[in-house]
């Protein structure tokens, strides 16, 4: 059973990379190579859907962001299912794993509460590519990653 949906977009952390981020949107946004930003930020803050969505998933859960939650984390009293929200680079820092594949980034990663494990070189395993780099590039609407995520989730 899926507990965790990590989302990785394909930007790096940090302040300027968030500046350089918003303003390749504003100058050249065809050629913007983050399609999960795209889809869940504007220019300058969240996506009004996307927000809505991402709280009814979790109505009475806050959303785990990079340094809120940790791969040993389960489904809440709630049952409502983790949303993890990494940078690439925060996502390579921590879920390295010499056994994890390299990813194509913007994906969507979900885990398994069983599979997860430590295997102290970082943690690895329970890992499945739920929503690939691919199938972002064929999504043009916040609504349309919604519908797939929903889909997906049955």
């Amino acid at each position: 059973m899926i507990y965790k949906l990590i989302f990785v977009y394909n930007a790096n952390s940090g302040t300027i990379n968030s500046l350089l981020d918003s303003a390749h949107k504003i100058i050249s946004p065809q050629t913007y190579d983050c399609k999960l930003c795209d889809l869940t930020y504007g220019v300058f803050k969240e996506n009004d859907e996307w927000l809505r969505f991402r709280e009814s998933i979790n109505k009475n859960n806050t959303p785990a962001s990079s340094d809120s939650r940790d791969a040993s984390d389960s489904r809440d009293a709630n049952n409502n299912i983790i949303l993890e929200f990494l940078h690439k680079d925060e996502f390579n820092k921590k879920y390295w794993s010499k056994w994890l594949p390299k990813y194509d980034f913007p994906i969507i990663l979900s885990a398994n509460e069983s599979d997860m494990y430590n295997d102290g070189f970082g943690s690895n395993g329970g890992l499945d590519i739920f929503m690939s780099a691919t199938d972002f590039k064929e999504l043009t609407t916040t609504s349309e990653l919604i519908d797939a995520i929903k889909k997906r989730l049955k």
